[in-house]
């Protein structure tokens, strides 16, 4: 319970945090901290406005991401607070929802006929099969490390305070997983949220048709996603041994560090080529391949001449 309220209380003061980052970069007063929040209030006293063209599938698809990730909270555990289900290869139930409520979304976009919403969807189809590897080499990487394949219990068995080793492990698996939120999160330097562009737009492109209540579900899932991905960095980073006000504290700097971060990167940093977004996402399985291989080593699992 503990973790779902503060992915929670982070998925809140994520956005609000990108764009105060990315206004304060910019030399500009922009908007507070909570103007997302008063944005989504807005959409929600907004009605939808629906293509007679749409099936259900484009009426349900908003609904069933927020429920895939709302299902994914259940499975991860926060510091020494365990998660609300837990069972062998739960880790893989944790992906797999995350990738049903991004299937729905993207047969959503296909269902409008819209030939812009399945541009976006064929992009995010592709970005979403190259990011599938690397999270799953990470996952295989830290269950041969630990010996075990749930959450609560890897998060526990990381950090074996005999292996001198463990701040490599942590460093690395920080490096994928941020950079893996931003791909799942159609963020810089995959792609630009702000852009007015259809043709260069991915995630945005997919979402044209929806409006009010709907794309306030959308943007709620998304802030969500960003949540989820924090705990998780802020789990492998953070040994569970530690004290809960520590733990507290800790879990603020790392949301407030990762939201910082994401604007700084979208302040500074122009967005890829369309061609060169595969070639980045296939480093990040490159860079998963390298701690498995690490892992290996350090292990002696495989001997190194």
């Amino acid at each position: 319970m503990m973790t779902i309220l503060l992915i929670f209380a982070a998925a809140l003061l994520f956005p609000g945090i990108i764009l105060r980052t990315k206004s304060i970069l910019a030399g500009r007063q922009g908007p507070g901290i909570l103007q997302p929040l008063k944005d989504v209030a807005l959409l929600f006293q907004k009605g939808s406005v629906i293509s007679t063209t749409t099936s259900r599938v484009f009426k349900i698809a908003p609904a069933i991401g927020l429920a895939s990730v709302l299902s994914a909270t259940l499975v991860l555990p926060f510091g020494p607070f365990p998660s609300i289900v837990s069972f062998n290869g739960d880790i893989v139930f944790f992906a797999y929802m995350l990738a049903l409520g991004k299937f729905f979304m993207i047969i959503a976009a296909l269902d409008t006929g819209s030939a812009f919403e399945g541009m976006g969807a064929n992009r995010e189809a592709l970005f979403s099969l190259l990011t599938e590897p690397a999270f799953f080499i990470l996952a295989g990487t830290l269950s041969m490390l630990t010996g075990y394949t749930s959450f609560n219990e890897i998060l526990v068995g990381l950090y074996n305070p005999d292996d001198s080793y463990i701040l490599i492990y942590s460093i690395l698996s920080v490096l994928i997983l941020a950079q893996i939120m931003q791909v799942e999160n159609s963020r810089l330097p995959v792609d630009d949220p702000k852009t007015h562009l259809e043709l260069t737009m991915i995630h945005e492109v997919m979402i044209l048709d929806y409006s009010g209540f709907d794309k306030a579900l959308i943007h709620i899932t998304t802030w969500l996603k960003f949540a989820l991905y924090s705990t998780l960095i802020f789990d492998v980073l953070i040994p569970v041994q530690w004290s809960n006000a520590w733990l507290f504290g800790l879990f603020a700097a790392v949301v407030v560090s990762l939201a910082v971060f994401v604007g700084f990167i979208e302040s500074f940093r122009a967005r890829h080529k369309m061609g060169r977004n595969p070639v980045f996402i296939v480093t990040i399985s490159s860079l998963a391949l390298l701690a498995f291989v690490v892992v290996l080593i350090l292990t002696e699992k495989i001997a190194v001449l």
